[in-house]
């Protein structure tokens, strides 16, 4: 706490605006953008690689999250405060930050994918930026942040050889996929049948939220993401769709996707929500956006490859 509460004596609100910047490279947000590049303009297999990565850090840290049960910060010490605008990024418990982890699989995983040296060391600068300003805005201890980054970088470096093989053999992918399977139903049902004291399932006043909550609908989420991408993946396997396109294709390929997938994502949100509170139907939405990104919109990539073809 004592280098918490070193950070929190020199914050001012530039910094504060500046930190929460850095801050969002580890979001859902950024790391969706960038990983549907990859998948849909670059290198699918790489696209499957940083997703992968990132499912596996997750489960990884959720898992971890609800074993520990870790406070944060201002739990811990009433007399902490975080910057107000990091709240709504702060949910569930503190150990480990999930924010770091995320980023070290975005940048770790195009760090990984790079022969180049000198890239992988610029590669390394955002991923420091985030775990840093996780413990600025109030968010982690330091604790949190290398642990964090550690989960990160090893689902990076384990899952690289696996990728390289399920390239020429579609085996190791399902595969890959049935353990993660396994890995979310098995969190799933640790969250749901498991036993909890009374402060986890306790609102805090910052988030809105309690830590069960929080873990139990971030187990929905990833068991309806893992089944999405497997069908995903299988449909693929059918159509084998090419990432190719000239740049006007390109950019009107990511751009009405992206807009797609963020109207799925609202609209569903909306639907469901009109139909059931439960989490259930976070899973199905989450499923169908991965569906999207991977089984539906690549069958539009023949149309974008054409557009701004030279005649």
């Amino acid at each position: 706490m004592d280098f918490l509460k070193a950070l929190e004596s020199i914050r001012f609100p530039l910094l504060d605006k500046l930190m929460q910047a850095f801050t969002f490279f580890g979001e859902e947000t950024f790391f969706m953008v960038l990983a549907l590049i990859l998948f849909w303009c670059v290198d699918k297999w790489k696209g499957y690689y940083l997703l992968s990565a990132s499912f596996l850090g997750t489960i990884l840290s959720q898992w971890l999250k609800l074993i520990c049960r870790v406070p944060r910060p201002w739990v811990k010490d009433p007399t902490f405060t975080m910057v107000e605008s990091a709240k709504s990024g702060a949910t569930g418990y503190s150990f480990p930050s999930g924010h770091t982890q995320g980023a070290a699989c975005s940048f770790g995983g195009v760090a990984r994918m790079t022969k180049r040296i000198w890239l992988r060391w610029l590669l390394a600068v955002p991923i420091l930026l985030v775990g840093f300003s996780r413990m600025y805005l109030g968010a982690h201890y330091p604790s949190d942040v290398g642990v964090g980054l550690l989960i990160g970088l090893a689902a990076v470096l384990g899952l690289y050889p696996v990728f390289q093989r399920a390239r020429t053999n579609e085996r190791v992918m399902y595969g890959f996929l049935g353990v993660m399977l396994v890995l979310s139903l098995g969190y799933l049902a640790f969250v749901r049948f498991g036993k909890f004291p009374a402060e986890a399932y306790e609102v805090d006043v910052n988030t809105k939220t309690s830590n069960y909550v929080n873990a139990l609908k971030n187990a929905w989420s990833l068991l309806g993401s893992l089944v999405g991408m497997l069908a995903a993946f299988t449909m693929d396997r059918k159509t084998k769709f090419s990432e190719q396109a000239p740049l006007p294709g390109q950019i009107c390929k990511v751009v009405l996707g992206l807009a797609i997938l963020f109207g799925i994502r609202v609209g569903l949100k909306a639907v469901f929500g009109m139909i059931s509170d439960g989490l259930f139907w976070d899973a199905l939405r989450y499923g169908a956006m991965v569906f999207f990104v991977g089984g539906v919109w690549p069958l539009s990539f023949p149309f974008w490859a054409k557009v701004g073809a030279k005649k």
